[in-house]
């Protein structure tokens, strides 16, 4: 996969097929493959015709690791974001991103506006405003010696996935206990692109989707049904809306 370096990051993207580009970026403790590619999100935007450009973010993946959580945060991540738009000279763009992404998404929307042509915020909805919750449960689970020693559910899903992808858990620890900048309603508000709010029935992480929806001007939600926030990303119904989406705001 390439990689560029900017800024004292090395960041790993993949790059697949031809058309008008769109952006993905993963979410907390996954990478480029595990939410874009294994899913077939590549394959079915490359197939409807789109440029693909996936992103590790810092930490995660193939790009650099880092173990000092200020090194972290949603806004140092969207600076690399923008950075690999301007590495690739891709111009207005689409983009998408899945929880972690999502916010990460959202600020890059809110500092870069004339680089994002349309979002996608997958995995979270009026938690972007609010917060998901307390990091230090999934820190300190990323940072016991053994699954079997995590107790806190949210703990033992995040462990279990990192585990799974193979992660630095480390510098995931670092990343949750990173800056936490909360966007805040008349912030969100000023997004004004078309927007794509996708969240599972079932998740109980995302916060209300409806309600991130109705702060934007041009905003509409898409329920991803049965789906809670660990599965929802691969889902048929969410890649469907999605497309739709796309062709319904292409003027």
């Amino acid at each position: 996969m390439p990689h560029f370096h900017a800024n004292g990051t090395d960041i790993a993207y993949l790059d697949e097929g031809e058309g008008e580009p769109i952006l993905l970026i993963h979410g907390f403790a996954s990478n480029k493959q595990v939410n874009w590619l294994y899913p077939g999100w590549v394959d079915t935007l490359t197939k409807s015709g789109r440029r693909v450009i996936a992103v590790d973010n810092r930490g995660h993946g193939e790009s650099t690791k880092f173990y000092d959580p200020a090194a972290y945060g949603a806004p140092l991540m969207a600076e690399d974001a923008l950075r690999l738009i301007d590495h690739l000279d891709l111009g207005p763009t689409d983009v998408m991103g899945y929880s972690m992404g999502a916010r990460i998404s959202a600020f890059l929307a809110l500092n870069s506006p004339d680089r994002v042509r349309r979002v996608v915020f997958g995995g979270l909805g009026y938690g972007m405003v609010t917060g998901v919750g307390d990091p230090e449960p999934i820190a300190s689970a990323l940072e016991a010696e053994r699954l079997q020693d995590v107790s806190d559910r949210t703990g033992r899903a995040f462990r279990a996935f990192a585990d799974q992808t193979g992660s630095d858990r480390l510098a995931l620890a670092a990343c949750m206990r990173s800056s936490r900048q909360k966007i805040e309603e008349e912030d969100v508000a000023r997004i004004a692109c078309p927007a794509l709010v996708a969240v599972g029935t079932k998740d109980d992480i995302a916060g209300s989707p409806q309600r991130l929806a109705d702060l934007m001007p041009n905003a509409k939600v898409l329920d991803i049904p049965g789906r809670d926030h660990m599965v929802a990303v691969g889902d048929k119904a969410y890649k469907q809306g999605v497309l739709e989406f796309l062709a319904e705001t292409a003027a």
